[in-house]
C-alpha cells in the first residue's frame, strides 16, 4: 500500500480553455518529446555526438511515439472511462480487454515491465501480484502517468493516488513512486504552478528517503550547472539497464530544471543525455508541456505527430494524444450551452 499526503493548497485552475491548452500541452509534449528521444535511447551522450553532433530536432524522416507515447493513451482512456473511481479491478481488467487477451502474435513492444506484467496476466495472476517480476522498478509506469496530472489538475496527491491505483497491475516501490512524482508535477503544472513548485508537488507525494526522492534532489541542485552536471548526478554508472524509474525520473526532472521549464530546452537537454532518452524527453515533454502549455510546442513538432500506430498496442491503433488530452478536460455545461 502507498500512502499519499494530503494535497497541499495549489491555486485553482483556470477556465477550460486553460486547462485544454495545458493538458494538450502535457500530452502532446510527451509524444513529442518521446519521438524526438527515440533514435537516442541507449545511447551515450558521446555516440550522439559522433553520430548527430548536438540533437537539435528530429532525426529520422519519419518520426514517431514509441510505447511511451501509446501506453500514455491506454491510461488516459482508462482513465477517462473511470475517472477517480478507478479501482485495480478496473486496471487489471483493461490490461486483459486491451493487450493480455488479444491474439496478436508475439508482444511486439514495451519494456521489461510490461513484459513480465503480461505473463503473470496470461498465467492467471491477478494484481499486486501480476507486478512481482524483475523489473517492477522500471519507469514503465511513469511514462503514462501524465495523463493522471491532467486529469486532477491542481490536485498532486489525487494524481498520485490515482497513478498508484494503475500502477499495482505492472509496478511496485519506486516504480510507482517515479509514476507519482510525475503525476502530481504535471498536476501542479495544470494550475499554473512553475517549475519550483512542480518540483515541490513531486517531491510531496514521495516518500523522502525513497531512491526516486534522492535522485529527483540530485538532479534538481545539480541543474544550473547544466545537463551535463544532471546526467553524472543521477546516472547509474555501469548499470546495463537504462529504464530504472530513479534514474530516468530523475534525468527528466533535472531536464525539466535545467531549462527553468522552458519547453524545447527541456526536451533537448533530456534527449542529449542519452540513456532512456525516449522516455525522459517524454516526461520532461509532459512537465513543461503542462507548464508553457501547448503553444510553446514548436509547429513543425507538433504537426510531426499523428495518431499513433499500434507498433506495441495495436488496440490504441489510430488514437492521437490531443483527443485524449480533451477527454480529460471535458467542457463544463456552462460552456457548451454557451457555444450552442
Amino acid at each position: 500500500m502507498v500512502s499519499i499526503a494530503c494535497d497541499s493548497p495549489v491555486p485553482a485552475p483556470g477556465g477550460t480553455a486553460e486547462l485544454r491548452a495545458r493538458a494538450r500541452g502535457a500530452l502532446l509534449g510527451l509524444a513529442v518529446g518521446d519521438a524526438l528521444g527515440a533514435p537516442a535511447e541507449n545511447m551515450k551522450p558521446s555516440e550522439i555526438r559522433r553520430r548527430w553532433g548536438r540533437i537539435e530536432g528530429f532525426v529520422v524522416d519519419d518520426p514517431a511515439g514509441t510505447d511511451d507515447t501509446e501506453y500514455a493513451i491506454f491510461s488516459g482512456l482508462l482513465l477517462a472511462r473511470h475517472g477517480s473511481a478507478l479501482t485495480v479491478a478496473h486496471a487489471e481488467k483493461a490490461w486483459h480487454q486491451w493487450i493480455a487477451d488479444l491474439d496478436e502474435g508475439p508482444f511486439r513492444g514495451a519494456g521489461f515491465s510490461e513484459r513480465g506484467t503480461l505473463e503473470n496476466l496470461r498465467r492467471g495472476l491477478a494484481a499486486p501480484v501480476t507486478a512481482q517480476h524483475r523489473h517492477a522498478w522500471s519507469d514503465g509506469l511513469a511514462m503514462r502517468a501524465a495523463p493522471f496530472g491532467v486529469f486532477a489538475a491542481g490536485r498532486p496527491a489525487e494524481a498520485a493516488r490515482l497513478v498508484a491505483i494503475d500502477g499495482s497491475v505492472s509496478h511496485e516501490g519506486e516504480g510507482i513512486y517515479g509514476a507519482q512524482a510525475v503525476a502530481a508535477g504535471v498536476a501542479a503544472a495544470m494550475a499554473g504552478e512553475g517549475p519550483a513548485a512542480v518540483i515541490g508537488a513531486a517531491l510531496s507525494v514521495i516518500p523522502m528517503d525513497s531512491w526516486t526522492a534522492r535522485s529527483l534532489r540530485r538532479a534538481v541542485v545539480a541543474a544550473p550547472e547544466g545537463e551535463r552536471a544532471v546526467r553524472s548526478a543521477v546516472v547509474i554508472g555501469g548499470y546495463p539497464w537504462t529504464d530504472l524509474a530513479p534514474e530516468a525520473v530523475g534525468l527528466a526532472f533535472g531536464a525539466f530544471a535545467a531549462a527553468l521549464g522552458d519547453f524545447r530546452g527541456s526536451v533537448l537537454t533530456a534527449v542529449n543525455m542519452g540513456r532512456d532518452a525516449d522516455t525522459t524527453a517524454a516526461l520532461a515533454g509532459a512537465l513543461s508541456g503542462a507548464v508553457r502549455t501547448v503553444t510553446a510546442i514548436p509547429d513543425a513538432w507538433a504537426t510531426a505527430i499523428g495518431p499513433v500506430r499500434g507498433s506495441c498496442l495495436p488496440s490504441m491503433r489510430g488514437y492521437h494524444v490531443l483527443d485524449i488530452a480533451d477527454l480529460l478536460t471535458p467542457e463544463e455545461p456552462e460552456e457548451e450551452e454557451a457555444r450552442e
